[in-house]
This record gives C-alpha cells, structure tokens and sequence, in this order.
C-alpha cells in the first residue's frame, strides 16, 4: 500500500509541475486582450504559421517571416514544374511550404492577415464555417478546403478558442498578398 501511494504522489507531483501556462478559458467575461493572447497562444500551438507564413532562410533553416506573417502563400512566388506521375504515389511541398501538390491538384495557403486580400472582410460566422466545416472562404456553399488544410482537426475547437483565434488574427498587422487560386489536377 506504502508503495502506491508513493506512486500516486510522485504522479500528482509530476502532473502539477506540468500544468500549462496559457491554462485559461475564453468567456463572456474575458476581456479583448486576454482574447487575443489566448488566440495568439493557439495559433502558435496549432501551427497556423507552418503552412500560413512564408518564409526566410538563415543559418537554422527556414522560419517564418514576420514582415508577412500569416499573410499565405505569396502572390510572385511561382511553383515550378511539378512530375504529375510523382503525385500519384507523393504530395509535394513548396520551400516555403505554403503551397502543396498532390492527387487534389495544387492548394495554397490562405492569407490570414485583416487585409481586404486576407481575412479582414469576413465575419466571425465566415471563419467559424471556414474552421469547422472546411468551407473556401467561409461560404457555405463553397468547394471544401484542399488538403493538408488541417480543417477537420479544428473543427472540434469551442467557440471560445475560435473567436479567440479570429480576434487575434484581427489583431495582426494586415498584409496584402493575393493568394494564387488553386490548380486542379487536369491542368497541371
């Protein structure tokens, strides 16, 4: 008995050093601010900026560029000849890793900055459709989001974190970059 308990204690020990910082929920309460760095906070986490940033290069490899954070892919960066038999068997990623080439065609990542060219004319309606039910720019009517937009994952997110993401995304400084329109598999 000595020796579960022992266990145990060594278990809750361990379990509350390892609680997270960011522990804290959105409500109604919740002022704008806090919004925005739990949304900044599940950005970071969820890795929005992997697909969404374009890149600078340096000595650790690439990272994302903070002049055109979350602004997707850039509009002058061509994506090169792509092998379609490749495809058949691989998806490809860009270097800077905002587009990517697969059985679906050819997908690029959205600009996510307030910019008009961005996010910054949709509602929170638009976002949360676009979130959770993986609709092109919020519609719902629209395609479905193009692969490896992660949509199904954030589709189990509360409102709470949704609206935190929205008003931090809001809250960043807007980039203009019109994001190339996808390419479908027959015209590669």
């Amino acid at each position: 008995m000595t020796k579960q308990l022992f266990i145990l204690a060594c278990t809750l020990l361990v379990m509350g050093c390892n609680k997270p910082e960011n522990n804290y929920v959105v409500t109604e309460e919740t002022s704008p601010e806090e919004a925005i760095q739990r949304g900044k906070y599940l950005v970071e986490v969820i890795g929005c900026s992997d697909c969404h940033s374009p890149k600078v290069f340096g000595e650790y490899g690439p990272t994302p560029d903070p002049a055109r954070l979350l602004s997707g892919h850039p509009a002058d960066l061509p994506i090169g000849t792509i092998n379609k038999e490749v495809l058949q068997e691989w998806a490809l990623f860009g270097p800077h890793n905002t587009a990517a080439a697969g059985l679906w065609g050819v997908s690029f990542a959205a600009n996510l900055t307030p910019d008009p060219t961005g996010i910054g004319s949709w509602t929170f309606e638009q976002f949360q459709t676009a979130m959770t039910k993986g609709k092109f720019k919020g519609i719902e009517q629209a395609r479905t989001l193009l692969p490896p937009m992660p949509w199904p994952n954030y589709a189990r997110m509360t409102r709470e974190d949704l609206e935190a993401v929205y008003a931090y995304l809001m809250s960043i400084p807007p980039v203009k970059n019109i994001v190339p329109t996808a390419i479908a598999p027959d015209a590669l």
